[in-house]
């Protein structure tokens, strides 16, 4: 049995160049790159008060990393210490030569030296301290080698340094063969490529439990906190299944690979190695030591609980609702309230995709602060407030319900959960069409720290509420004609969410809806139709809903009306509101353009009614534009400027350019309509003003470039210079006009059909 259980530990024999010393309750063991530290620590006890305070302050900030980190060249290493104190670099180097050059004995000698660090009423060295304990790790692990072991070491040193020396020797010929400016430049790329940056850090052969879990440790805390600062997925893998080989049962590293196979949607992998990490969980009584006789139920029930997760996140509904029922029944078996109600919010949200029920979450929300989980209390509120923006519940109380839910943040400090509560305020806000307020809450999380702790040089909050609020303020800027800030955060987004990153997908359909809207402005409508495939492919309803509004601009009617007609049913049937009002609001464009003006108003009332049950402010507004310029179409101008005085202000308020100019051009519109019955000077200064608020339309459409409306807009100011009798304003809009339409062709739609 002896044997079968040595081989679930690391190999004992030599791999690699490096020594294992495999003995039950032993963590570590001398490899070379440690020899090394030890000398490196020697050194440093024998300098003492020659070193400086700076110097002394760098070289403690390398021990700690230098210690817990995986074996590393002796190049990247003198390096290291070079850059925090030259001088010692080469004590360090020249004792390491003396005992690679020399015999057995002196290595022998050196480490029997170690031990006269804690000797003394003032030893160099506190035997508590992280540098005492590695000191006595090494001590320990030496002295259980057996004689040919510790020959494999000594061989093993040796080659450790001939491999530094045959490196120098390469680098001083290539050196030789260089010109100065080549060799600055190579100089200056080797000084950014640091010893210690972690996309370096890679196993070099197996790795002792401490330095594994380090690393385990480590990666897992870049993947929550700064995921652009953890290896890549493929790097990654390569490593855990380094360890893995070595150790098949440490369940952390198949927890790791779980999370790194989540990162690239990986559903095999990903269900694999999370229950691989359960099994062995339940193999090494891991669980059974820290819970006593219900540690092996506790296992079952939480791994029932995680996959049901991890279907539920690749959309396998039925096997979720499987495997959350037998994390339940165990749940129940066992009287564990907690796992149960954590079961109770999965099967929310699954009961979620099947119909719209707030009772389980309700309950769910309640059960948790009875049994005080202040965290799935908090996120069961999050989902309350979202399900009752969806169904038009008024703003403030939302807004009342979230600020209890973070005052509940507050109080135990959670982070997480704070930043999720204003991206959420910042949805909902949008949702609302008031864009101020959404921009308000963006700019208070972006200005937030993080309450949580990570490292020197790692990115906080990079979670998926800050890859939500950087988004939406692309597209605020966007909107408002700041394309130029937009492609910054943009750019941004992609350097902190790499493609490979799990919340890339959402910047990559803001980024292809901002480059959407701008060919469409711009009357490209060939390259708007190439990006309708990649708008799909990210979110099926808005590439639906974009194919539909090119066909529409191409005067495609019918194919656009039908699919038209199938997204409304569908979004009926899913019950997307907002996609409902607006899908209406293309329909009924296109009776217009089709010249069947009644047929559009029932269905803009229809898109109203909608629009005010739901609390969608400025949707409503946008569709009572659209029954004004109805109006104005029927005959009735002064009608359709009264609705438009009680709707424009919104649309200045909280829309986007494209949407003001629109307005403005259509009051324009109607006070020219309505001063045909005006008295002379009435109608001058009627059309007077009119021409002012076409200025103002202008503005808007040039900040968007959005020629086929400056055309329109343009044509419309000549023909009110010509009444006038302005003959010099006339003939520049009208040379204006010219080179727009030579430029962009009309496509012989009528001007007075197209309210935007």
């Amino acid at each position: 049995m002896a044997s079968v259980h040595e081989s679930l530990y690391f190999n004992p024999m030599l791999t690699n160049g490096v020594v294992h010393a495999n003995v039950f309750g032993v963590r570590d063991w001398v490899t070379p790159h440690k020899m090394a530290l030890l000398v490196l620590l020697s050194e440093l006890g024998r300098a003492g008060a020659q070193l400086g305070l700076l110097e002394r302050r760098r070289l403690n900030r390398l021990l700690l990393p230098l210690l817990q980190g995986p074996d590393m060249s002796l190049s990247r290493l003198r390096k290291a210490i070079e850059e925090c104190c030259p001088h010692l670099a080469g004590s360090v180097h020249i004792r390491l030569k003396l005992m690679a050059e020399g015999e057995l004995k002196d290595m022998e000698q050196f480490f029997d030296d170690l031990s006269d660090s804690f000797s003394g009423t003032e030893p160099e060295v506190h035997k508590t301290s992280v540098v005492g304990l590695f000191l006595r790790h090494m001590i320990l692990a030496y002295n259980k080698l057996s004689f040919s072991q510790v020959y494999k070491l000594y061989t093993a040193l040796q080659q450790y340094f001939q491999k530094d020396e045959k490196k120098d020797g390469a680098d001083e010929n290539e050196m030789e063969l260089t010109n100065p400016e080549e060799l600055d430049g190579k100089m200056e790329k080797e000084e950014l490529d640091g010893p210690l940056r972690e996309e370096e850090i890679a196993c070099s052969g197996p790795l002792s439990q401490k330095q594994a879990e380090y690393f385990l440790s480590q990666q897992a805390s870049l993947l929550k906190n700064d995921e652009t600062k953890a290896l890549a997925p493929a790097s990654l893998q390569k490593e855990l299944n380094n360890l893995l080989k070595f150790n098949p049962d440490f369940a952390e590293a198949h927890y790791l690979s779980y999370l790194n196979s989540l990162r690239v949607q990986d559903v095999f992998s990903s269900t694999h190695s999370l229950l691989h990490y359960f099994d062995r969980l339940i193999l090494t009584g891991a669980e059974s030591k820290s819970n006593g006789d219900e540690g092996y139920g506790r296992s079952l029930r939480y791994a029932a609980l995680n996959l049901a997760a991890l279907h539920c996140r690749f959309g396998h509904y039925q096997q979720a609702e499987l495997a959350l029922q037998e994390a339940i029944r165990i749940a129940q078996e066992s009287n564990d309230h907690v796992c149960l109600q954590h079961c109770l919010s999965w099967l929310y949200i699954l009961e979620q995709k099947i119909f719209d029920s707030c009772v389980l979450l309700e309950h769910s929300v309640n059960k948790s602060l009875h049994f005080g989980l202040p965290y799935l209390a908090s996120l069961g509120i999050q989902s309350l407030v979202q399900q009752r923006a969806f169904a038009g519940k008024a703003a403030n109380k939302l807004m009342d319900a979230l600020k209890d839910s973070d005052l509940l943040h507050w109080k135990h400090s959670l982070s997480e959960l704070i930043d999720i509560s204003i991206a959420q305020k910042t949805a909902i806000w949008r949702l609302y069409g008031r864009s101020t307020m959404a921009l308000q809450q963006a700019q208070t999380l972006l200005s937030m720290n993080s309450l949580e702790a990570v490292n020197v040089g790692v990115q906080q909050n990079n979670t998926e509420s800050f890859a939500v609020v950087l988004c939406h303020l692309a597209e605020l800027h966007a909107e408002q004609g700041y394309f130029a800030a937009a492609s910054e955060i943009l750019k941004h987004l992609k350097e902190r969410f790499p493609p490979n990153s799990q919340h890339a997908q959402l910047w990559m359909l803001f980024d292809q809806k901002i480059q959407f809207e701008r060919a469409m402005n711009d009357g490209r409508y060939h390259v708007a139709d190439s990006l309708v495939a990649g708008i799909t492919a990210l979110n099926s309803i808005e590439g639906v809903y974009r194919k539909a509004i090119v066909l529409k601009a191409q005067n495609r009617m019918s194919e656009a009306h039908k699919l038209l007609q199938k997204l409304l049913i569908h979004c009926q049937k899913i019950k997307n509101t907002e996609m409902v009002i607006r899908v209406l609001l293309s329909i009924a464009e296109l009776y217009w353009r089709s010249s069947c003006h009644t047929i559009a108003l029932p269905v803009l009332l229809q898109a109203l009614a909608l629009a005010r049950e739901y609390s969608l402010q400025y949707l409503a507004s946008e569709t009572l534009l659209n029954l004004a310029f109805s109006q104005l179409i029927l005959g009735i101008p002064e009608q359709a400027l009264n609705i438009l005085h009680m709707a424009i202000e919104p649309v200045l308020a909280h829309g986007a350019v494209l949407d003001k100019g629109c307005a403005m051009f259509l009051v324009a519109k109607c006070q020219v309509a309505s001063a045909a019955s005006y008295t002379p000077q009435k109608k001058i200064e009627a059309l007077e003003s009119a021409i002012l608020n076409l200025n103002e339309a202008k503005t808007y459409f040039a900040k968007v470039d959005c020629k086929e409306q400056l055309r329109d807009v343009l044509y419309f100011q000549a023909r009110l210079f010509h009444t006038l009798g302005k003959t010099q304003e006339r003939n520049k809009c009208a040379m204006l006009f010219r080179q727009l339409h030579q430029e962009l062709p009309a496509h012989g739609v009528p001007l007075i059909n197209a309210f935007k």
